[in-house]
């Protein structure tokens, strides 16, 4: 285990009560938070990433995407299902096909904020 470093720690024990008391009542609840940190470790896999942020891009069927991201259909399937069961996908069916996007425009803002930070 590492020891912290003195410099990024308080070094007197003390409550800001002032400022805990503003911020207490605009906490949310721990379960929404505990589903805010799925999103994040869905948002956590690579692979993931590199099929949201063509879907950023375009609406892609699962042959579109295999061929894009160099992957075997069946590798693609896997992920999605795993982002439709979190509502961060969605998917419509034309004739054969189905077709996938983001499900919404804030997992599309979630993508674009994520790249504007890592191209700071």
């Amino acid at each position: 285990m590492t020891q912290n470093n003195a410099q990024d720690v308080c070094q007197t024990e003390c409550v800001h009560e002032t400022v805990v008391n503003t911020i207490k009542p605009k906490m949310h609840s721990t379960e929404l938070l505990l589903d805010l940190s799925e999103i994040f470790k869905i948002l956590g896999d690579h692979t993931r990433v590199r099929i949201l942020h063509a879907l950023s891009l375009s609406e892609l069927c699962v042959c579109d995407m295999a061929n894009l991201l160099n992957m075997s259909s069946s590798a693609i399937s896997h992920q999605l299902r795993v982002l439709r069961a979190a509502k961060v996908v969605k998917f419509r069916k034309d004739g054969k096909n189905v077709f996938y996007s983001l499900d919404d425009h804030h997992i599309f803002s979630l993508i674009n904020e994520g790249l504007a930070h890592v191209l700071e």
